[in-house]
């Protein structure tokens, strides 16, 4: 049985079709056959808001089997973060992988329509790894963002990830190592 991985697309015209889907081509080439990646097209990518791609993404993981990887690059990591503290999902998950997401909150970015938990760890699903991937050329997110996120989920597994920009160069070596350890 392959295990599920459900990858969340960063937002901004394009994102789903011009650059997110080289990191997902990286992540499957990395684990091979025996992952399932699902990767959905979030509604109005280049006008992204928190309340429909929340929607989507409760849709998205109803529909996956006990246990699947999350993961969100950019502001998709940012709103997969949020939403899944703001209402935990009724399945286990495995693993929740963020790659170069914003942060959003004191010292991050403004929340428009994100409101920022200071709990923002502790009130994720008990027992759920967390990891965060960020490059230190990310000239979209700050380098800076990881460590307020480090802050926000101490539990977390942080990776800083020299010289790579915000699209980790199109390498998800890294992500694809973690999350074979996950599974």
């Amino acid at each position: 049985m392959s295990k599920q991985v459900l990858f969340i697309q960063g937002g901004g015209a394009g994102a789903h079709d011009e650059w997110d889907n080289k990191l997902v081509e990286s992540l499957a080439r990395e684990l091979g056959p025996t992952y399932e990646i699902s990767y959905p097209r979030m509604p109005d990518e280049a006008d992204p808001t928190y309340a429909a791609w929340k929607a989507a993404l409760e849709r998205e993981i109803a529909a996956l089997d006990d246990g699947p990887i999350l993961i969100g690059h950019s502001l998709g990591g940012t709103i997969l973060i949020n939403a899944l503290a703001e209402e935990p999902p009724d399945r286990k998950l495995s693993g929740v992988l963020l790659i170069a997401a914003p942060f959003v909150g004191a010292g991050g970015w403004p929340g428009e329509d994100i409101t920022p938990s200071p709990e923002l760890g502790a009130r994720l699903p008990e027992a759920t790894p967390i990891y965060l991937y960020h490059g230190s050329a990310d000239d979209t997110a700050p380098f800076a963002h990881i460590d307020l996120y480090a802050r926000a989920i101490p539990y977390a597994l942080v990776r800083r990830l020299e010289g790579r920009n915000h699209q980790l160069n199109d390498d998800l070596a890294e992500v694809a190592a973690d999350v074979r350890a996950l599974a």
